[in-house]
């Protein structure tokens, strides 16, 4: 039986303003609502989740470990508190009392409401096939779901994803880049349909089984498998697919349940007027739950639209929704897809049409009457918002026909034309920022109002401040407002969309400003996106944990997926693994753990590898693990082929056994590796230590290398070997063992501190030139001395096994550093 409470206004004699839904379309009509008359009314919203506001679009990127919730979240606390609403959290409203007038919750807290706002947004569909209530079925929704799935992702296996649509597809994608085998099931003949043709269908498809997904179209589900969980779906055909996991992602239906239960009006979703009121006065509607003029909307565009008319609406101002031509322009698993209108075609329209393969380009325009009534486009985008403001007010094509397909910079006046004319000439209500629904007028209002750079731009009216997509719309609007008193050009490559400062910027403000953690770089250096993407946010964790070594925090969620499980994904889904071997050096020990290991877990293929390792490949996800804990026991821990940081020390067998040896390079390269295994650096980092001028390790070919020679060490630095060969520049000679390590320590702290985010050091030192390097490292002994001594220190918390952790961690055990092999160790065992 519910516990029934009231909330009561006490000395608050404002209108009480109720929301039923604390998702984006609730959030944003309050939010609209304060922006015309903050004082005007007192605000409660329900929510069925635990969780304030966050931006259900960017789920995916949650599931793909792009982003954490904290960085979707929309309104944080803080906004509730600053604007005096009451929030009350998993707790959703199951009763609407119109006649009295009060809402009543699950817990059974009942609300009196002057007005009432219902923001439910949709259902997920789920088939109505047998097993669709099995353990391990779910829906792709919420952050339940994602959590559902991450879970499912951690223990392995293989998911199947049922529904080939925009949800389906990114919930496939996400599940592929955690490690599981997926199989998408997709009923109809092309992806996606409603908003693809076929042969956008056919490269979408193509695109995602390159990335080793399993695209089963024209699917019929009939069964999903299982007795107590999930093992399986069985299709019409016969054919059964293995899973722990299923996802449906089939379609959504308007959440009406409970404006029905209180009797409005209803129809495919609740009806509402052009000011979002149901057929009770005192209730409104928005987003995903309401049908307006027989329309039912999936898309954020009209979310906006209908949110600033229910404000103007409470607020008593006269202008209303009219109902939304809807576009559609989404990046499906990393890949652009633009649809706008009817590209079905039929009587008396015509297509045109642009293919590039080679470049993954696909264009088709509809036209019918010289307007365009329909587009398609994938890979290249750019044009998708012209096209949609041609089609929106029924331009006449005619006279720019045969440049069409070429997009607007060619359509208005050829490859030459300037391109600030094309974007002047578009109307003052075409929409420039389809995230944040700003148009062209609202974009030139802005810059009106002082508001003369990006940055500005972005944090005033949100143009270019979510996806950065229409960033170049935004600057040419700025330089053609502004004219002369526009700077124009950026003197410095942002690191990403997402910032207007360059990586050595970035850099410098977090040691200059004592930043440490991500939120508070991106806060304070005003990120016009507040969780960043997929490029910034590995730079950042870099930065932060080469700034702060012990007291920063490794982000993992902001690593690469293959550093994140600390093993190589693999074309097929399974993963390889590579031990490190000091120096390339062996014993009978580790060669018996790696044949016992290999035959144990039936590993495939055993491949020695450039850097004079052992690479095993073929490994399950949920046998990695216990394939580390096999390599541990002999003693032997990751070699980090999957990462930015130290790869191998290749050497030759030098003095002790070849007659052309000057010195002991294995020895010495044992000792180096022990030095630096373990650092992460912005790129990937190959040393080699040869014995002689001969040079068969190729030292002068790596990032550091040393040629041994009779009178000491010759250093150089700056070596690739890969698709663009570079021979290493001269150093400096060396005496001593203990100088040439030393060298080693302050060159790699200097690429460390100094060079951007997945630069190698060929093209850092060609930037900074080899005077700079010599001047740092040979010239200057006591920076030289700091520089090595702050590398040390940072090893003393970097040198830590990532295997050895995770196994530790599996079994709950307290982890310590793993103790380093002493260079007498490495050489004895072999003799």
């Amino acid at each position: 039986m519910m516990e029934h409470r009231v909330i009561t206004p006490g000395s608050d004699a404002r209108e009480h303003l109720v929301v039923i839904g604390n998702g984006m379309a609730g959030c944003r009509a309050v939010e609209e609502l304060i922006a015309r008359d903050p004082a005007r009314y007192r605000v409660t919203i329900f929510g069925a989740e635990p969780h304030v506001n966050y931006n259900r679009i960017m789920l995916s990127p949650v599931l793909a470990g792009e982003k954490t919730f904290e960085q979707i979240v929309i309104n944080d606390a803080a906004w509730y508190a600053a604007n005096a609403i009451t929030l009350v959290t998993s707790d959703p409203v199951q009763v609407i009392d119109r006649a009295a007038k009060t809402v009543t919750a699950r817990s059974g807290l009942t609300v009196a409401y002057d007005r009432l706002l219902i923001a439910t947004g949709s259902d997920p569909f789920i088939i109505p096939v047998p097993g669709k209530d099995l353990p391990g079925v779910i829906s792709f929704r919420d952050m339940a779901d994602v959590d559902h799935m991450l879970a499912a992702a951690g223990r392995g296996g293989a998911a199947v994803v049922i529904g080939g649509g925009l949800l389906g597809l990114e919930a496939a994608h996400g599940l592929t880049l955690r490690g599981m085998k997926v199989t998408v099931i997709h009923l109809m003949p092309t992806l996606m349909e409603r908003q693809l043709d076929e042969a956008a269908g056919w490269l979408l498809k193509s695109a995602l089984e390159a990335r080793g997904q399993v695209i089963l179209t024209e699917a019929n589900t009939a069964e999903i498998v299982g007795d107590t969980h999930v093992e399986g779906v069985l299709l019409k055909d016969g054919t059964l697919i293995p899973a722990s996991l299923v996802v449906m992602a089939v379609g959504i239906r308007p959440s009406v349940a409970l404006a029905r239960d209180a009797g409005l009006e209803i129809g495919r979703g609740i009806k509402v007027d052009d000011h979002m009121v149901t057929s009770d006065p005192s209730i409104l509607a928005v987003g995903e739950c309401v049908e307006h003029d027989g329309n039912v909307y999936g898309l954020v565009a009209p979310l906006w639209d209908m949110c600033r008319a229910l404000a103007d609406g409470l607020v008593g101002r006269h202008s209303g929704y009219r109902g939304s031509v809807t576009s559609t322009k989404l990046k499906v698993a990393g890949l652009d897809v633009f649809s706008a209108g009817d590209f079905s075609g039929g009587a008396g329209a015509e297509d045109i049409v642009l293919r590039d393969a080679s470049r993954g380009i696909y264009k088709r325009v509809v036209v019918k009457d010289d307007r365009i009534v329909g587009a398609v486009l994938y890979g290249d985008t750019a044009d998708g918002g012209w096209y949609f403001d041609l089609l929106r007010r029924g331009e006449n094509i005619a006279p720019i026909r045969d440049m069409l397909i070429f997009g607007q910079s060619f359509a208005s006046g050829g490859a030459q034309a300037d391109p600030k004319a094309a974007v002047a000439a578009l109307s003052d209500d075409a929409e420039v920022c389809g995230c944040n629904g700003v148009t062209k007028s609202k974009v030139v209002a802005c810059i009106g109002a002082g508001n003369t750079t990006l940055d500005a731009v972005r944090a005033t009216c949100k143009a270019s401040a979510s996806c950065g997509s229409c960033t170049g719309v935004v600057e040419t609007l700025l330089a053609v407002t502004l004219g002369d008193d526009y700077s124009g050009e950026r003197t410095v490559k942002t690191m990403c969309k997402c910032t207007s400062f360059g990586h050595d910027d970035v850099r410098r403000e977090i040691v200059a400003q004592g930043m440490r953690s991500i939120p508070e770089v991106m806060q304070k250096m005003s990120w016009s996106t507040p969780d960043g993407c997929s490029s910034c946010r590995p730079a950042l964790n870099y930065y932060l944990l080469c700034a702060l070594p012990g007291a920063y925090k490794d982000d993992q969620q902001s690593r690469f997926v293959n550093e994140r499980l600390h093993a190589n994904i693999q074309k097929d889904g399974t993963y390889s693994v590579v031990p490190r071997m000091w120096g390339g050096v062996t014993n009978p020990r580790e060669l018996r753990a790696i044949a016992d290991v290999v035959e144990k877990y039936d590993a495939p293929l055993v491949k020695v590898t450039g850097g004079q390792r052992l690479d095993i490949f073929g490994i399950r996800k949920e046998d990695l693990p216990a394939v580390w804990a096999d390599l541990n026991a002999a003693g032997m821990v990751s070699g980090h082929a999957y990462g930015k940081s130290l790869r191998t020390v290749k050497t030759c067998v030098g003095s002790d056994w070849c007659r052309f040896g000057t010195q002991d390079s294995t020895g010495l390269g044992v000792r180096i590796e022990q030095m630096t295994w373990g650092s992460w650096m912005p790129h990937k980092f190959k040393i080699a230590v040869s014995g002689c001028p001969r040079n068969c390790a190729e030292a002068t070919i790596k990032d550091f290398g040393v040629v041994c020679v009779d009178s000491g060490y010759e250093l150089s630095v700056g070596g690739n070997g890969g698709i663009k060969v570079r021979a290493t520049d001269f150093l400096c000679k060396v005496a001593t063992e203990e100088e040439a390590m030393h060298h080693c320590a302050a060159f790699i702290q200097l690429y460390r501190e100094e060079a951007r985010y997945l630069e190698r050091t060929a093209p850092w030192i060609e930037r900074v030139g080899i005077d700079y390097i010599r001047t740092r490292i040979a010239d200057d002994a006591a920076g030289r001395d700091a520089l090595a001594a702050r590398f040390l220190f940072s090893q003393t918390f970097m040198q830590d096994d990532p295997w050895t952790a995770r196994v530790a961690g599996a079994h709950g055990e307290q982890h310590a550093p793993m103790a380093r092999f002493t260079p007498i160790d490495a050489t004895r065992e072999m003799a």
